[in-house]
C-alpha cells in the first residue's frame, strides 16, 4: 500500500498528518502507525493524525499516540491539523472541526494558529503537584534547574508510579516572571519528552492561575521548541475560554509504502 503523507510541526512537536477524506487508512493496525511514527524505520512523529470527513463541522480529527494506539486530545496536533486543512483548501482563516473531546474553534493567520481548548473546571490542587484534565489528563509540579532534569527518567517514575497504566502527561514547570513559565513534558503514548505538548502547556498556565503563582490570564510558556501562549477567562471557577496560539509549519511531504 503506498501512502501519501504530510509532515508538520507545532514548536517541535511533530505528526505525520495523512487526509483520509476516503477512508482508505487501515484505523485499526496500530502497527502501521508505530511504523509511521518510527523516527528510523518509518517517517517519524510523536503522533499520527487522520483528516477526515464530518457531516456538522468542517472536519474530523482523529489523533493516535506514537505507539500507535488512538488517544485523547493534542493541542498542538490540533494546531497543526487546522494549517492542514487551510493547505487542502477546506477552510480559509476560521474552522470549527471535531475531535476526540468535542468541537473546536481556531483561526490560522499565516503560521500561527489559535485553537480553542475544552473548559475546565475541575482541579485538583496536591501536594507538591497539581491535576487536571485539558483535553489528555496533565500532572504539574515546580522543578529546580529545569534545564538540567532527565524528564524521560523522572517523567516515566512519576508517569506509571502515581498513575499506573492508564497513565498521565507528565509536566516539570519552573517560573521566570509572573507571566513567563518554562516547561518541559514528558507525554503518555510517545513514553519519553517531547519538544512541546499542547495540553500540556493550557494545563501549565491554569495550574500556574490556580495556585496563584500567576494573576494573568494571558501567559507565554518557554518549551523545548519554541514559544506558546495560552489565554483564558475564568467565570464560577470555570477556565474558559481557553486559547493555546503558536505556530504550526508543514515540513515535508511524500509517500511511503506499507
Amino acid at each position: 500500500m503506498l501512502i501519501n503523507f504530510f509532515k508538520y510541526q507545532g514548536t517541535g512537536n511533530d505528526f505525520v498528518i495523512i487526509d483520509n477524506r476516503q477512508l482508505i487508512f487501515p484505523k485499526n493496525d496500530t502497527k502501521l502507525v508505530n511504523h509511521l511514527c518510527d523516527r528510523r524505520f518509518g517517517i517519524g512523529g510523536d503522533g499520527l493524525i487522520l483528516l477526515e470527513n464530518d457531516e456538522k463541522t468542517d472536519f474530523k480529527m482523529v489523533y493516535y499516540n506514537a505507539d500507535g494506539n488512538e488517544s485523547s486530545m493534542c493541542g498542538n496536533g490540533g494546531r497543526c491539523i487546522v494549517a492542514f486543512a487551510k493547505y487542502l483548501g477546506i477552510i480559509e482563516n476560521e474552522t470549527v472541526f471535531d475531535a476526540i473531546d468535542g468541537l473546536h474553534n481556531a483561526s490560522i493567520t499565516d503560521e500561527t494558529v489559535s485553537l480553542q481548548m475544552k473548559n475546565v473546571s475541575k482541579i485538583e490542587a496536591l501536594k507538591n503537584y497539581v491535576f487536571l484534565d485539558t483535553g489528555s489528563p496533565h500532572h504539574v509540579q515546580f522543578e529546580n534547574e529545569l534545564d538540567k532534569l532527565d524528564v524521560k527518567e523522572k517523567g516515566a517514575a512519576i508517569r506509571y508510579g502515581k498513575y499506573g497504566m492508564s497513565g498521565s502527561n507528565i509536566n516539570f514547570v519552573e517560573k521566570e516572571s509572573d507571566s513567563v513559565f518554562a516547561v518541559r513534558t514528558y507525554e503518555r503514548g510517545v513514553e519519553d519528552e517531547t519538544y512541546s505538548c499542547g495540553t500540556g502547556v493550557t494545563a501549565v498556565a491554569i495550574a500556574m492561575n490556580h495556585l496563584e503563582e500567576s494573576d494573568k490570564k494571558d501567559i507565554t510558556l518557554k518549551t523545548q521548541g519554541g514559544v506558546l501562549n495560552v489565554s483564558f477567562e475564568i467565570e464560577g471557577g470555570t477556565y474558559q475560554n481557553i486559547f493555546l496560539k503558536g505556530p504550526a509549519k508543514q515540513v515535508f511531504k511524500g509517500q511511503i509504502e506499507c
